[in-house]
This record gives C-alpha cells, structure tokens and sequence, in this order.
C-alpha cells in the first residue's frame, strides 16, 4: 500500500472541525470539474491512490479516468462501501426497480436479478451480500482497485449483532471476483481483530482512529496499543509528523490532541491505516498532518 492516500471527504462537505468550512468545500466541489482538478493537482505532487467512498459522484470521477487511460495509467482506488445515502435516493428518483437496476452491475440485468431473487428465496446471506458488493463496484469496472474496504457504519453493526460470517464472506469474494485486498474500517479495532483472527482472514488491512483522548476507539487506547502489539500482522512503523507552527494543534472543544509521539514504535503492529479524529489522518509507515 502507498504511505500516502488522498481521501474525499472535502468534496462531499464533510469536515469534522468546521461546519463553516464544511458548507464552504460543499459549494467549491458542486462541479465534478473542481474535484478532478484537486485530484490531477494531488496526481502531480507522485500521491496516485484516492480512499474514496462509493458516493454516485465518485463515478463520474471513474468515467473521467477512464476517459484518460494514459494520464492515469497507474492510478488506483481503494473504494469503501456502502454509501447508504445513494441508496435512499436512488428509490426516490427511479423508484425500486429502477433503483435495482440502476445499482446491479453490468454482468447483466436478468442474470444479477435472478442471482439476487434465487438468494432472498433461499434466504441466501452469501448471495445477497456478493451482490450487494459487485452493485458498490460497479462504477469502479475496467480501474485499478487493489484494496476494497467495508465501512465503519457496517463493520461495527455486524460486530455488535454477532454476525461475523459476513466479514468471511466480504473477505473472499472481493479477493475471488475484483483480486483486492479486503480492508475493514471500525471504531473497535481489538474486537474486530480478534475476529478475523477466529474467521482465518489472514493479514487484513485494518483503518481504525488512535490518539490519545480514545475518540472513535471502542476499548480504549491500551486496548489498541495491545493489539497492536500481539496481533500476528506484518511488521511496519509508524510515524507522526507534527503540524506546522502556524497550524493550530487543538479545536477550541479539545476533540483533537495536540501531539501524538514523535515517533510512534510498535513492536509487531498491525497492517493498517490509523485515522486521527478531525483533521488528522495517518497512512502506512508514515503520518501526515493534514487530512487531504
């Protein structure tokens, strides 16, 4: 994985810090021009993978690239799925089966309808949830996606009902089908450890929240450090760089720490990506300071 991932929250409003800001990145990105620019400027700087979500804009970024299979020849997305919103508006906009057949993937209308009713019929988790996930790539065909990650609001409700077949099930298939790297983001790193350690999915990638005042982090931070510490993973570093002087380290509700050590050494930590809260986000091997 590369140290450094561009991520897409600023294009869709979405700040943590600032509703102000928010509102502000919310009009400067109405233009699906305005975000490809940001990207090709990111692009440029060597930072070639977009974390995106599978927001229905996302896919008008996909035809862009595809459009321009030279200029982004070696570009990749690690998509995050589901983006529940689309969902709710594609019913509203095409009704149930247009919305059906908006989403299935391009395998064929029948095919995927047959898959996806023989599945219901039968009460088929498998079979629906496989759908399910080849309807979130399918704006993602003919790209590079070497990693495919299941959301937190996902993660952490299968967690809390218990039903952990389904990480088995999301694991395998996206390796079977897309050759990616199943990821899994969760506010409850230890317990979602421990159980893709109990399914046998080996060496996952993992994004999770750690810093110092435990927000996001369901346990609490010696629960992680454990983790990290005791789960057989592949061995990395990793580091935090300390914002600029001039940048401010602390939100007026304190929601951020000021610093993180300096140098974060982990005995045999986890393949993963660590997020911090706010406008902090650490990759593999390397932190940044700025959420991009």
């Amino acid at each position: 994985m590369d140290q450094l991932l561009f991520g897409d929250n600023q294009f869709f409003g979405v700040n943590h810090m600032s509703e102000e800001k928010a509102r502000a990145q919310a009009m400067r990105f109405q233009d699906i021009g305005a975000v490809i620019e940001v990207l090709d400027n990111a692009y440029d700087e060597g930072i070639k993978t977009f974390m995106c979500t599978t927001h229905e804009r996302i896919a008008l970024v996909c035809d862009h690239m595809r459009a321009n299979p030279t200029r982004y020849a070696d570009y990749k997305f690690y998509p995050c799925m589901p983006y529940a919103h689309k969902y709710a508006n594609a019913m509203t906009d095409h009704g149930l089966l247009g919305a059906i057949k908006h989403f299935l993937p391009e395998e064929g209308f029948l095919d995927s309808a047959m898959r996806g009713g023989m599945s219901l019929a039968k009460k088929d988790i498998e079979g629906i949830t496989t759908l399910l996930i080849d309807a979130e790539m399918k704006m993602f065909a003919g790209l590079q996606t070497p990693v495919i990650f299941l959301q937190n609001v996902v993660v952490d409700f299968l967690l809390g009902l218990g039903f952990n077949e389904a990480f088995r099930i999301f694991a395998n298939h996206v390796k079977a089908r897309y050759g990616a790297e199943p990821g899994f983001i969760t506010m409850n790193m230890p317990r979602l450890l421990d159980v893709l350690e109990e399914l046998g999915v080996e060496n996952p990638i993992v994004c999770a929240n750690i810093n110092k005042v435990g927000f996001r982090m369901s346990g609490g931070f010696e629960a992680y450090e454990t983790a990290l510490k005791e789960k057989n993973f592949e061995p990395s570093q990793c580091r935090y760089s300390p914002p600029a002087p001039s940048q401010p380290t602390r939100p007026s509700n304190g929601s951020v720490p000021s610093r993180i050590s300096n140098r974060l050494s982990l005995v045999r930590p986890a393949k993963a990506i660590f997020g911090l809260p706010a406008s902090w986000s650490i990759g593999i091997g390397r932190a940044t300071d700025y959420l991009l």
